[in-house]
């Protein structure tokens, strides 16, 4: 690949961060920009946390600078509105101006509909927890090149409580399952978007520590019986970690080749990678 240089848009505050290094010894946006910098090497990766403060790129350095964005994930809701979320709202409308290619995991999908005039509300099915399960691509999505080696119905991370209620204008499905819409595709502005609903970027150890960190909440929520219930399930995802080839324990958890094959887990950024960044690079280089 093309030397690049990219940028990741942390969508939680500094509290969550605190959690997450804490438990992971990394937070979410360090965590993207690890996957991201394994597959594309020599990119120079930047982060930007505009959830606790109006964000600062490095100096000399614009939004037009670089050649990709994404956003994580995040505990926060569009719907609770409020400086945290206007904020990455406002960077997301930018990033759309810029015409910088833009791929968001979850949170950043909520958010980047969100900017360009889609609708996010409350899910009213519930919270989707641990792994996303029979998402299927639609005709679009079959044929789009963010699913270029993904199989037509797959499972992948996922933890996230509300919804796509209504895409923008010009959106294309590319993939749902039954809690919703997980994937889609669109034009705003001069830019152009790919997101998921769920984690590529997550392996098992993150889906673990998430299980801890919400703790009694997946409970109340009624995504595990009891603790004791999460902390053996969480215990099971970090035996996995530890032994990715653990085939009764995949077998168990219902993961099939998205999940236990890691290239195949990380086809979407590694598509959007070959397949957008790749060539603004160049126009750059």
């Amino acid at each position: 690949m093309a030397s690049a240089r990219l940028l990741v848009i942390d969508g939680n505050v500094a509290e969550v961060r605190a959690r997450q290094a804490a438990a992971l010894g990394y937070d979410s946006g360090t965590g993207y920009s690890r996957v991201l910098a394994r597959l594309m090497p020599g990119a120079t990766v930047d982060i930007i946390r505009p959830a606790d403060a109006p964000p600062a790129l490095p100096a000399g350095v614009d939004l037009g600078s670089y050649d990709g964005v994404t956003m994580t994930g995040s505990a926060l809701n569009v719907e609770t509105g409020g400086g945290p979320v206007e904020r990455q709202i406002e960077v997301a409308r930018a990033v759309f101006a810029a015409g910088v290619p833009f791929f968001g995991s979850c949170w950043g999908l909520q958010i980047a509909v969100a900017a360009a005039g889609g609708v996010v509300r409350r899910n009213p099915r519930g919270r989707e927890f641990g792994f996303a399960r029979r998402i299927e691509l639609t005709e679009a999505g079959r044929a789009h090149p963010l699913f270029a080696g993904k199989p037509s119905v797959f499972e992948a991370p996922t933890i996230h409580r509300d919804e796509i209620a209504t895409l923008p204008g010009g959106a294309v499905v590319l993939a749902s399952n039954d809690m919703g819409l997980q994937a889609a595709a669109f034009q705003a502005g001069r830019g152009t978007f790919w997101g998921v609903q769920y984690h590529p970027e997550y392996d098992y150890l993150d889906i673990a520590a998430a299980a801890e960190r919400y703790g009694q909440v997946l409970v109340d929520e009624g995504c595990f019986a009891d603790e004791a219930a999460l902390r053996a399930y969480a215990a099971e995802l970090r035996t996995l970690q530890a032994r990715p080839d653990d085939r009764p324990l995949a077998w168990r958890h219902g993961l099939g080749v998205a999940m236990t094959d890691p290239a195949v887990r990380l086809a979407e950024l590694r598509n959007w990678l070959e397949q957008q960044v790749v060539a603004r690079a160049r126009r750059h280089g």
